[in-house]
């Protein structure tokens, strides 16, 4: 029986107030919440959690009975307050908006200009299976960039609430309002003190871990183990990088960072570490989630394809680790920091084995039939639009190639590995500028090696022309690579595409202009002396049938570079037409004199000039020369 209500003392009335809210006993406070009541109801019910409490301190060891009856009635509020609890966390944890949860400005982060990389798919096709590359790698980032809107960030909790306190990356959002906190910090407060701390963790851990998660699907950051990651088709896999990426500085600088503040406004100074403890609680495993995509790219199978979205991760990783310091300071959430560390290296290794990998895939690429008409090898398109990338990327890699390449020697016995001494020309190189040198120095042999395969030694020449004189135009169109090998190496390739220009010349014009020599078409006697018609008529249709030979073939091979083009064009014309003015100069007038002139005499100047003209476009030409009446 109740004391009479003048009798009643305030530890009567906080039990009271207690039993009433008993969920358990009471279906009007099973369907109704205290805290969101009016404030003054709120204020009581927490007056009489502090009554009991104060009385829980104050009883005797030999007060059993009210001990007991006191015991039973925190308990029945700290049952209460854990509801409450939760009801308040679930109330402000609504879907994080996409506009303003978006990347904070990354001070570290670098662009890329990959415009000028793209490779020529349809090329390279051929190639693939022998070279064990991804010849479809695109190396572009515009369309990834359009892919992105969809899911690069997410947002406060409402515009009309939402608050920060912004450093130079990290940005805090609140993400649930003032008066929720004051509530939440009220209720923490009360079950810490009852005993309760590990009930309270857990509600809050839960409740929140289920918003991060929520937060995670939005940015497309899905479920997936390292092994998960690893049976992906690299294609695949390089969709979801970018976006990967682009949510883990979201993830590290606005959501954990959002709710470590939310931890530390709720719990800091309730306890020792208290508010550090439900930060773990809450975010350890979708980081732990976050960081596995990177793990496991960073210890996949390497492929030189994987170059460039490693350095993408290692860079955005690079930039997170100083704000991954900050947002797991505390001890509790070391072994987070240590992760990312240890991934971060292992990227930085990956790179540097894929650098290697590939420096061999280029020198043993097995390829062996001859590309028509001695136009640019696929592989020298690939390697040169590869280094070209790499070079865009050098800040990040003249710091992880700290080595130089393991080149071959002069002095070696090694037939299939090229030669490069670290001449003077290469002094005080970085190491990353010493690889990309051996890449070149080892595609130039390979291609040597592939040169050998044409049957046609002009054309083996010209083959070397066009790929040297390739090397030479993507060294000069990236002011990174130029910068990087040097004026003085690229005075040495271009010296190299000059000899092969020569020694197509020299192998296809020397035999040809030798029909236009004077020896062996004059004769002497005791009778006579002059010119041998016979001698002079076979030595025409010589001329003839080669140019014809020349004509036909060489209008079917190519130079696909238009300026190089038309400047070998003008070269063969400058010794081939003044030879043959000359020689027609002289001799013409005892081949008219004879019988069908026409037969030896078949081309002007011009008619030659003008068949120059279709040297080098890849397009079969007529059997005969196109002429010009004489």
């Amino acid at each position: 029986m109740e004391p009479p209500e003048d009798k009643r003392t305030p530890l009567d009335e906080a039990e009271g107030i207690i039993l009433r809210w008993d969920s358990t006993a009471s279906e009007e406070a099973r369907d109704r919440m205290i805290f969101e009541s009016d404030r003054s109801e709120v204020d009581r019910y927490l007056q009489a959690v502090d009554e009991i409490q104060r009385s829980l301190s104050s009883i005797s060891d030999n007060e059993n009975s009210d001990d007991n009856s006191l015991n039973s009635t925190i308990q029945i509020a700290m049952a209460r307050l854990e509801d409450e609890f939760r009801n308040i966390l679930l109330s402000h944890t609504a879907p994080l908006e996409t506009d303003s949860l978006s990347c904070p400005f990354d001070p570290s982060s670098s662009t890329h200009s990959h415009s000028h990389s793209q490779i020529d798919i349809q090329e390279e096709e051929n190639l693939s299976a022998s070279f064990n590359m991804n010849l479809s790698l695109n190396l572009t980032q515009q369309q990834e960039e359009q892919e992105e809107g969809e899911g690069d960030a997410i947002a406060d909790s409402t515009s009309s609430r939402s608050s920060y306190r912004s450093t130079s990356s990290i940005r805090e959002i609140d993400l649930v309002p003032s008066d929720a906190v004051y509530d939440l910090r009220s209720i923490a407060e009360r079950m810490i003190t009852a005993g309760y701390l590990r009930e309270c963790i857990q509600v809050y851990g839960t409740v929140r871990k289920s918003a991060v998660d929520s937060s995670f699907r939005r940015l497309g950051i899905e479920k997936l183990s390292i092994g998960d990651v690893q049976r992906l088709e690299w294609d695949q896999l390089e969709a979801k990088i970018r976006r990967w990426i682009r949510a883990a500085k979201v993830c590290v600088r606005v959501l954990f960072a959002s709710e470590k503040k939310l931890c530390e406004q709720v719990f800091e100074r309730l306890g020792t570490d208290i508010d550090d403890a439900c930060f773990v609680e809450t975010v350890k495993g979708p980081a732990i989630q976050l960081f596995n995509l990177f793990e496991a790219i960073s210890i996949s199978r390497r492929s030189p394809e994987k170059m460039f979205k490693i350095l993408d991760l290692h860079d955005a990783l690079m930039g997170l680790i100083p704000d991954i310091d900050i947002v797991f300071e505390a001890k509790s959430s070391e072994s987070i920091r240590i992760q990312a560390a240890e991934i971060l290296s292992r990227l930085a290794e990956a790179a540097r084995g894929i650098l290697s990998e590939f420096e061999n895939a280029v020198l043993r690429e097995p390829s062996r039939v001859p590309v028509p008409g001695g136009t640019i090898h696929p592989l020298t398109r690939y390697v040169m639009n590869y280094i070209s990338l790499i070079s865009d990327y050098k800040q990040t890699l003249i710091e992880l190639i700290v080595s130089k390449p393991s080149t071959g020697s002069r002095y070696g016995s090694d037939p299939t590995t090229p030669d490069m001494e670290f001449a003077d020309e290469l002094e005080g190189k970085t190491p990353l500028a010493l690889h990309l040198i051996w890449v070149i120095v080892t595609l130039q042999f390979n291609l040597e090696g592939k040169s050998k395969h044409y049957k046609d030694a002009s054309l083996a020449h010209l083959f070397m022309m066009n790929n040297v004189h390739y090397i030479v135009q993507k060294v000069k169109g990236s002011p990174e690579l130029r910068e990087m090998i040097g004026d003085d190496y690229l005075k040495k390739l271009t010296g190299k595409f000059r000899q092969a220009a020569t020694n197509y010349q020299r192998a296809t014009w020397v035999r040809v202009l030798y029909c236009l020599r004077d020896e062996g078409l004059h004769v002497s006697g005791s009778f006579s002396s002059g010119v041998s018609k016979s001698a002079l008529r076979e030595r025409f249709k010589s001329f003839n049938a080669m140019f014809e030979d020349v004509h036909r073939n060489q209008a079917m091979w190519l130079v696909p570079d238009v300026q190089l083009r038309e400047e070998l064009r003008i070269s063969i014309s400058e010794k081939l037409l003044p030879a043959y003015r000359s020689f027609l100069g002289r001799f013409r007038s005892h081949i008219e004199s004879g019988k069908h002139p026409e037969n030896y005499i078949k081309y002007s100047a011009e008619d030659l000039e003008t068949a120059v003209l279709d040297f080098f476009e890849g397009y079969p030409v007529s059997q005969n020369i196109r002429r010009r009446s004489q």
